[in-house]
């Protein structure tokens, strides 16, 4: 079994916003594999489905982001998960608009919803998949909680599918092979 995780936090005030985009591609995950994200379990909204043969857990935490660990330990523990079955995805300031990219590993940067995963799962060894929001400007609060605007919501559009197509490739091909068909930028810039 494995788990996907989208982070991002609860409520129809942060739908749509930068630091919702890990939200975002597990709902499209969810969609495409007839999984019902509806209850809540392990302080998520959480549904088993199947995908190329294998079971995946689909989460999106409700303890809002800087708790998101709470909720993968509480899954992990109750399916005994090894850290290469998990994969989080999330928002990434340090990447720009229109780029992704997976790793198997690594610190949390300045990303305080990895950083309460790695403390509570006691390591960095666990995938993710971050998508590129592009650098704050001004107070970085207000930044990541905000809307993108139309041009890059269009670009952002196209990364969420994109990146849903690499979760599903990290299910069937593993993290190596997913990241060289993935990384890098989704629309090619000039």
């Amino acid at each position: 079994m494995k788990l996907i995780v989208g982070l991002g936090n609860p409520g129809p005030q942060y739908a749509g916003t930068r630091h919702n985009v890990g939200f975002d591609v597990v709902d499209i995950l969810a969609k495409r594999w007839g999984a019902n994200l509806s209850a809540e379990k392990f302080h998520g909204w959480f549904d088993l489905a199947a995908f190329a043969g294998e079971r995946v857990g689909l989460m999106k935490p409700t303890t809002f982001m800087n708790r998101s660990g709470q909720a993968v330990m509480a899954a992990g523990r109750f399916y005994k998960l090894e850290l290469p079955d998990l994969l989080v995805i999330t928002d990434d300031l340090a990447l720009p608009v229109g780029r992704i990219r997976m790793r198997a590993g690594g610190s949390a940067g300045s990303h305080n919803g990895l950083q309460d995963l790695i403390n509570r799962l006691g390591s960095e060894e666990f995938c993710r998949l971050r998508l590129g929001i592009g650098a704050a400007v001004g107070d970085g609060a207000s930044y990541v909680l905000g809307r993108f605007p139309p041009e890059e919501e269009e670009v952002m559009a196209i990364v969420r599918v994109r990146s849903a197509e690499a979760a599903e490739s990290w299910v069937t091909n593993g993290p190596e092979r997913t990241m060289s068909m993935f990384n890098g930028d989704v629309i090619p810039t000039s």
